[in-house]
C-alpha cells in the first residue's frame, strides 16, 4: 500500500475508536497526522501516547461545530506539517429516541456535529489547508450503514449520516477532474465507546439488559460479531493509497455483511 508520502493528514475525533486507529494507521504509512477532539487533555494524551511509537503526530482541541475553531485547527495543522493532502472527517456523536419525543436541541446538535461539521472542515481544508490547489488528495468521510437505511429510534443519527453520504457523492463528482477523491466509509456495528453508549440507550428504551441488546445486534450481523476500529481504519488506509486513485464518490461498507447495499 503506497501513501501520498510524508504529507499532512488531518483526522477529526481522533482520541478513541475509529479515529484513533485511523491516526495510528496513517502515521504508520508515513503521514504527518494532525488530530483533534473537543477536550485538550485528550488530544495531548493521545499525541503523547502515539509519539512513543515514533509516529509524526500532533494536534489541537477543536469543536467541529464552530467555524472559528475549525479555521484555527486547520491553520495550526498547516503551520505544523504543511498543506493538507488527506482529510478524514471522523468526529461525530450518536443520538436518537422516540421521534415524537425528540428535543429539537438534540436533533440540531446531531446534525451540526455529524453533518454540518463535515462540510465545514472540508471547506476549510480545501481553502485554508490548500488541498484544492494540490491537484491530488483524499477526503474520506466516516459515515455509517445508517446513512443508507433507516435506523429505528435513530432518526437524527440516520438523517445526519444520509446527509454525509449525499455530500460525499456530490463532492466526489465535483472534484473528480482535479485528482482529489472523496469517499465515505460506512461502518456497521463497531466496538467503540460510542457503540457502548448506543447499547445502553437501547437497553433503557426497551427495558432490557445491555447484554441482551448486544446479543440482539450480533444476531443481525452475518459475520456474527462487531467489526473492529482497526478494520474500519484499514479501508481508510486503502483509500489513501495510489491503488485507490480511481475510487471516488462511493460509500463503502465495513459491516460484517450487515448491509449488502
Amino acid at each position: 500500500m503506497t501513501s501520498l508520502e510524508h504529507g499532512c493528514a488531518i483526522v477529526t475525533g481522533a482520541t478513541s475508536g475509529i479515529g484513533l486507529e485511523t491516526t495510528r494507521l496513517l502515521a504508520g504509512l508515513g503521514y504527518h497526522v494532525f488530530i483533534c477532539a473537543r477536550t485538550e487533555q485528550n488530544v495531548l494524551q493521545t499525541v503523547e501516547n502515539l509519539r512513543t511509537g515514533d509516529f509524526q503526530v500532533d494536534g489541537a482541541p477543536c469543536d467541529v461545530r464552530s467555524r472559528q475553531d475549525v479555521h484555527r485547527f486547520v491553520e495550526a495543522a498547516v503551520n505544523r506539517f504543511g498543506p493538507v493532502e488527506v482529510l478524514v472527517n471522523n468526529a461525530g456523536r450518536s443520538g436518537g429516541g422516540v421521534t415524537a419525543d425528540i428535543d429539537e436541541e438534540l436533533w440540531s446538535d446531531v446534525i451540526e456535529t455529524n453533518l454540518n461539521s463535515v462540510f465545514r472542515v472540508t471547506q476549510e481544508v480545501l481553502n485554508t489547508g490548500g488541498l484544492r490547489h494540490r491537484g491530488r488528495g483524499r477526503i474520506i468521510n466516516i459515515a455509517s450503514t445508517a446513512g443508507k437505511q433507516g435506523v429505528v429510534l435513530g432518526a437524527p443519527y440516520s438523517a445526519s449520516k444520509h446527509g454525509v453520504v449525499g455530500f460525499t457523492k456530490s463532492l466526489g463528482n465535483e472534484l473528480a477532474p482535479t485528482g482529489i477523491t472523496v469517499n465515505a466509509v460506512c461502518p456497521g456495528y463497531v466496538e467503540t465507546p460510542m457503540a457502548q453508549r448506543v447499547r445502553q440507550g437501547y437497553a433503557t428504551a426497551y427495558g432490557q439488559s445491555e447484554e441482551s441488546i448486544l446479543k440482539k445486534f450480533q444476531a443481525k450481523i452475518p459475520l456474527g460479531r462487531y467489526s473492529t476500529p482497526a478494520e474500519v481504519a484499514g479501508l481508510v488506509g486503502y483509500l489513501t493509497s495510489d491503488a485507490a486513485a480511481s475510487i471516488t464518490a462511493q460509500a463503502l461498507n465495513v459491516c460484517g455483511g450487515l448491509g449488502n447495499f
